[in-house]
């Protein structure tokens, strides 16, 4: 648990902190009380369950008109507020308030005031319902994309909630456009899986920075006896513990860590956070001597996405998922399926928090050993068990084994496409507790209906074997960071029930193999 927390804290270095201004709005022929007083009780239902850190309450009275607006903008900026909530306490001055949004540079949603009480319809009566129509349509006259929760229109109590629900997509829209993907190597030969077009990354607002892997070793040669080693590799045989099987190794892995922390640091440039897609084979280990995947894992609970294979893609995801969660991600392959005798001893009839799982819902997904010590059991530093079925065994150490801590997951996944579109997936499930009786960073999952979502979305629109794997339920903010983020809701998919068709489902499939 110690190194949990401290990987938590450790990731809020490479996250954006929120800060989300209220600004509650009024149409002039509507009393301006109205919207105070509901401006003021949605503070204190916020700050009341959720505290005042993430929250700022601007002191403009309200905004009417376009000076109101740029006395509004010019205060929450100077408060430091990186994310704005424009609240409709009644009708709303549809050109002020869209020009607001227009005008913030961050992200931006839209709630309003819900009517209180059948004594109060005359004067008290703020009309946002509607109010919240006319805003939507200035919104898109302006072009200017915006949050608006599925009930927008609300209490203050379920208003303060829905500020709460927006403040991890926040967070990853800001993180987005703060944030430099930095690359070592081509992806390896005959592995286009990864195919990188990093047109949608520009679309996305995220920049990148290629580097071949021959820099990265030049760069990790000048670090030899780096006085810092000795240092870094005692850290690094306390985090492993008894699973520290080759300390020996530890000296090199340090080496390979203060390089790449050394390269974040000096190439960041303007940007604010960084994720790294990294070459991981066929040379890596034949030169430096090792196998980067426990790097990776601590880096990674660090608060820095590594992903394998230059997946750059995966590199996004864990970062997205690093923003909602603000715990470590990992990135893994949809990778095999689980035997049936597997299945009969440990998962047939079996209740896992009342959800009992077919074979044709579980999965197992694996990678050689990126995923963090925090969320193994029992992680062992091994050998790469692949490569040296075919390379020196002394070159292939530093790998991190260990079955998946079981619990709710999350699997998705931000695509580029080959035409330089965005699309997106996300499935919600658990990672059981059933001993893989495998290798490397693995787990057996469980999501109902896998088998028609890896049919008719994974197949079918052509994704790579890399998931991004949440420890939890995530699939309700991912989805709304999707559509936030420009992906078309057409190209937004999970997983359907079995009464619902997916589009290039043949409905008379199951029948006939009946």
């Amino acid at each position: 648990m110690e190194i949990s927390q401290k990987g938590i804290m450790m990731a809020k270095k490479n996250i954006p902190d929120i800060k989300v201004a209220v600004v509650a709005v009024s149409r002039n022929c509507f009393p301006e009380a109205l919207s105070v007083g509901r401006r003021k009780a949605l503070i204190k239902a916020y700050t009341e369950k959720y505290g005042e850190d993430e929250i700022y309450e601007c002191p403009i009275c309200i905004v009417e008109s376009e000076i109101h607006m740029t006395r509004a903008l010019k205060d929450i900026e100077k408060a430091g507020c990186n994310a704005l909530c424009v609240y409709l306490g009644n009708f709303g001055p549809e050109i002020a308030e869209t020009m607001l949004a227009e005008e913030f540079n961050g992200p931006v949603m839209f709630i309003a005031a819900a009517e209180e009480s059948k004594e109060d319809l005359l004067d008290g009566r703020g009309d946002a319902y509607c109010g919240m129509l006319n805003a939507s349509y200035s919104l898109g006259l302006r072009g200017v994309r915006a949050y608006i929760p599925a009930k927008p229109v609300a209490t203050a109590e379920k208003c303060a909630g829905m500020i709460h629900d927006f403040i991890p997509i926040a967070r990853a829209m800001v993180g987005l456009h703060s944030l430099k993907i930095i690359t070592f190597g081509p992806r390896p030969s005959n592995f286009i899986a990864c195919n990188a077009p990093i047109k949608p990354l520009y679309d996305l607002g995220v920049e990148i920075e290629e580097n071949s892997e021959l820099d990265l070793f030049e760069s990790f040669n000048r670090h030899e006896g780096d006085q810092r080693i000795e240092a870094l590799s005692r850290e690094m045989a306390e985090e492993l513990n008894s699973g520290n099987t080759m300390p020996s190794l530890l000296p090199k892995l340090a080496q390979y860590e203060l390089t790449l922390k050394d390269w974040v640091r000096t190439h960041k440039g303007k940007a604010k956070y960084v994720a790294i897609a990294g070459k991981c084979w066929p040379a890596f280990q034949t030169s430096f001597g090792f196998v980067p995947c426990y790097v990776n894992s601590r880096l990674t609970a660090a608060g820095i996405p590594v992903s394998c294979e230059v997946d750059v893609f995966g590199a996004l995801s864990e970062y997205i998922g690093a923003c909602i969660s603000e715990e470590p991600v990992t990135l893994l392959d949809i990778n095999n399926t689980v035997p049936q005798d597997m299945y009969d001893e440990s998962i047939k009839d079996k209740d896992f928090d009342g959800v009992y799982f077919s074979p044709d819902d579980v999965f197992m997904s694996f990678h050689c050993g990126n995923t963090a010590c925090c969320k193994l059991v029992k992680p062992q530093m091994k050998n790469q068990r692949i490569m040296a079925r075919s390379l020196p065994e002394e070159v292939t150490g530093g790998t991190l084994e260990g079955d998946l801590m079981p619990g709710d997951t999350t699997i998705f996944r931000l695509q580029g496409t080959a035409d330089s579109r965005i699309q997106a997936y996300m499935a919600e499930g658990k990672i059981l507790p059933v001993k893989t009786r495998s290798f490397g960073s693995i787990g057996v999952f469980g999501i109902k209906d896998m088998s028609r979502f890896y049919r008719h979305v994974l197949i079918e629109k052509h994704y790579p074997h890399h998931a991004a794997i949440l420890f939890g339920h995530y699939g309700r903010t991912l989805y709304e960071i999707f559509r936030y983020a420009g992906v078309p809701v057409q190209d937004i998919d999970t997983n359907r029930r079995k009464d619902f068709y997916y589009l290039t489902e043949n409905p008379y499939e199951e029948e006939e193999n009946n």
